[in-house]
């Protein structure tokens, strides 16, 4: 399922986010960021590898988003990350350009989180708090069906599956077309129980050398309750980026 996912992904080629105050012709944006981290010591050694793909297509109504990311780390040369996350989602707006409906379908697997296989598909709403050129805030709601393949306390298998009320908060804020300040939050809860709930974050802020080319610092954390694991990744690099 996960090749699938992943040639599907390379043929329509990864993207995220979106702003959509276009005219009726097409519009494409493509974005590519690596970042990472090394330490070596005497005593021993780490290194981790973020690299994110992402490609949009937009139109005056409706903006078509995938994306990709692999993160990849050591510890004294023992595992601590191998996770692939990759995406494909849509919105479709009215003529109130603020407010649009969304539809998401997503596959993770994860190292760090204990997560052998996780899909989740599902629709909702979404609306602009701030609309501006230079800044955005979204906020978006909406219920995912979720099918995972789980370890719990590292070794017990736990396939299941559950409907999540999904809420995201998403912003991007830009200073002078050069220094960019963005990020999106998610909480998402299982319906079925409270407790079963899934905390991402993720954000960054880049230095722009060239209208293509940034510097940039990046954070992510995720929280998974049910295998009881989480990860916090703080890292640095290039970010490359063009609309067309």
């Amino acid at each position: 399922m996960m090749k699938r996912i992943v040639v599907l992904l390379m043929l329509l080629t990864p993207g995220l986010s979106a702003l959509a105050q276009f005219s009726d012709s097409t519009h494409y944006y493509v974005k590519y960021a690596s970042t990472g981290s090394i330490n070596r010591t005497n005593d021993g050694n780490s290194y981790l590898l973020n690299n994110m793909a992402a490609f949009k297509v937009s139109k005056k109504k409706v903006v078509l988003n995938a994306g990709a990311s692999y993160v990849y780390g050591q510890q004294d040369k023992a595992l601590t990350n191998n996770d692939v996350t990759a995406a494909l989602d849509f919105n479709l707006y009215q003529q109130n350009h603020r407010f649009f409906y969304w539809g998401l379908a997503s596959y993770d697997k994860s190292f760090s989180l204990k997560i052998n296989d996780r899909f989740q598909g599902g629709l909702g709403a979404a609306y602009d708090i701030i609309s501006r050129p230079n800044a955005t805030l979204t906020l978006s709601d909406g219920i995912l069906f979720e099918n995972s393949d789980l370890f719990l306390k590292d070794t017990i298998p736990d396939v299941y599956h559950t409907f999540r009320n999904s809420f995201r908060v998403t912003y991007k804020w830009t200073i002078k077309n050069i220094i960019v300040l963005e990020g999106a939050q998610y909480f998402q809860q299982s319906l079925q129980n409270g407790e079963d709930f899934i905390i991402k974050s993720n954000n960054s802020l880049s230095l722009k050398l060239r209208s293509w080319l940034a510097i940039t610092a990046a954070l992510s954390y995720n929280k998974l309750n049910r295998t009881d694991r989480e990860n916090l990744l703080i890292n640095y690099g290039v970010t490359i980026e063009k609309y067309f």
